[in-house]
């Protein structure tokens, strides 16, 4: 019988990267840059003094590569590098000639890629004198992971939880508790913001955008405490970068070389983290890697929304940044990949996707969840409801190359397992999950109210 297994390709502790990779040097183009809301005019890095701490501000506007500092990389070695698999039981079932590998980002002590940069940023704050981190989640990956790196950084962690996803998910809730962190839903009667939105919607399922807005008026208004977020800006995806600069090196051990990099996408953390070095040898290199951004259908940011100036937040806290937005006040369906239910996109990959260099697609929530549990079956491994997306879109590629006979090697980033995720699976298996699309009238009257916008 022919053996089935996963091929697995490990570097050394000693092989963890020595810094992360900046994209935002190797751009064809320049990114635009924050505007004041009230005058439209750019704002520098004094705009971001509030809330984030002076080194996370020189590198959210810096275009070098960053050294990772030794006791970051000391607290990485406890999970990374993260494994490289080779999916050969998924490419039999798909009876593809395509061959498929995934980077597992679920082996990290949360469960998926996002202590890769709440580590740097608990320890920036902490070496700044900050003694209190708040910060907002949709799904609870980033929560969790923050409320970790508070942990091991002696720093204390308010978490505002979006309600939807207070509610469908305890477990999450549970460890960023169990991690120290107090954790509230959001939107909440302890910040303005919160009591605005419940003023004029009580039972509102909340949002990033809403859980933002009261993280960061929290942050303003108390002296020892900075906020963290866990996507979207640039020194986020730029603490990601570990994640494809393994990558590399990995497929460069199986002999390999991807044609199709995959990644889910909502604010961007998990695609830039995995695409970004690929697309830096596109460009430094002449390399012609194909790089997929995937999103839910019920919330189509890049594939849907209008590439314009916005609030990062709901309640317009934030400078205005350029990017992929279906409208600031625009609030997602409630479906399970909470993770991905955020109303803008990363400056960085907005405009990448504005420029042609990524391309995105959208699926609605069933067949996502099939596809899940199709790689659940074939390795072994239950996905986050947020990867797949990811998974759908690999499987896609792979029937397409059977269909053609072409031998593509396509990697996707398993940005996180879903063990606290199978109530999801549960509704699911029982017929139970809607596919939720919006209308784009819907999609236009919260785009038409962004300042500055046509009516």
């Amino acid at each position: 019988m022919e053996k089935l297994e996963r091929t697995k390709f490990l570097l050394g502790e000693e092989r963890l990267p020595q810094s992360w990779y900046n994209v935002v040097g190797d751009l064809p183009f320049e990114l635009d840059p924050p505007l004041d809301p009230a005058t439209r005019e750019p704002v520098g890095p004094e705009a971001f003094a509030p809330i984030f701490p002076e080194e996370i501000i020189r590198q959210e506007v810096s275009a070098s590569d960053v050294p990772i500092p030794e006791e970051v990389r000391e607290t990485y070695a406890l999970w990374r590098p993260t494994p490289l698999f080779r999916a050969r039981r998924l490419e039999k079932l798909l009876d593809t000639p395509a061959r498929i590998y995934y980077k597992y980002e679920g082996v990290s002590p949360s469960g998926s890629h996002k202590p890769n940069t709440a580590v740097p940023q608990a320890y920036y704050n902490r070496e700044e004198g900050v003694r209190r981190l708040a910060t907002e989640t949709g799904a609870g990956q980033w929560g969790s992971s923050l409320a970790f790196a508070c942990q091991a950084m002696d720093l204390d962690c308010t978490v505002y939880m979006v309600r939807v996803s207070y509610d469908q998910k305890p477990y999450r809730r549970a460890m960023m508790q169990t991690y120290g962190a107090t954790v509230h839903p959001s939107p909440s009667d302890l910040t303005q913001a919160g009591r605005d939105i419940l003023a004029a919607d009580p039972d509102s399922p909340g949002s990033l955008g809403i859980a933002i807005s009261e993280a960061v008026e929290d942050a303003v208004g108390e002296d020892d405490t900075k906020y963290s977020l866990g996507s979207v800006l640039n020194h986020v995806l730029l603490h990601q970068t570990v994640i494809g600069q393994e990558a590399i090196e990995q497929m460069d051990l199986a002999g390999e070389y991807p044609d199709v990099v995959v990644g889910c996408a909502g604010g961007g953390s998990n695609f830039g983290g995995v695409a970004f070095p690929f697309l830096g040898e596109n460009l430094k290199n002449g390399r012609d890697t194909r790089l997929l951004a995937v999103e839910p259908a019920s919330c189509p940011t890049l594939t849907r929304g209008r590439f314009t100036y916005d609030f990062g937040d709901t309640a317009g806290l934030t400078p205005m940044m350029k990017m992929h937005t279906l409208g600031h006040s625009f609030v997602p369906s409630g479906i399970h990949a909470g993770g991905l239910r955020y109303h803008g996109e990363s400056p960085i990959l907005s405009a990448l996707v504005h420029h042609g260099l990524v391309e995105a697609r959208s699926y609605p929530q069933n067949p996502t969840f099939e596809a899940g549990v199709l790689f659940a079956r074939a390795e072994g491994i239950v996905p986050a409801p947020e990867v797949t997306h990811a998974i759908k879109a690999t499987m896609d590629l792979a029937v397409e190359a059977r269909q053609s006979g072409e031998e593509k090697v396509i990697l996707f980033n398993l940005c996180g397992h879903g063990h606290f995720d199978l109530a999801a699976y549960e509704r699911y298996m029982a017929g139970e999950l809607p596919d939720l699309e919006h209308p784009d009238e819907e999609i236009q009257k919260a785009v038409a109210r962004i300042p500055g916008q046509p009516a």
